[in-house]
């Protein structure tokens, strides 16, 4: 992420990458609330990050992982504020 924006946006990374961000832009957010990215690896859930999202016509926010060299199938859900899916972004590490 640079000037709060993606960069280098992909669904493969190489082995040697050590960290990875998962990017969200939101818009016409309608109050205040909360959401979460959760890391999985493999089926395994390694990271919950929760974070706030703003009320207004569009908010972005971001979260990160290192990756510990461990190779194979990722996943980041993000989720509202009760748990619900909103969307989950897949990619493997090489």
């Amino acid at each position: 992420v640079e000037n709060r924006e993606p960069v280098g946006v992909a669904e493969k990374f190489p082995a040697t990458t050590e960290q990875v961000y998962c990017f969200l832009e939101a818009t016409n957010i309608p109050k205040d609330t909360e959401i979460s990215f959760v890391w999985f690896y493999g089926d395994k859930e390694m990271l919950k990050i929760p974070l706030p999202l703003k009320m207004g016509s569009r908010w972005r926010t971001y979260a990160s992982k290192n990756l510990r060299g461990l190779k194979g199938e990722w996943k980041v859900e993000i989720k509202d504020a009760e748990g619900k899916l909103l969307k989950d972004v897949k990619f493997k590490v090489e």
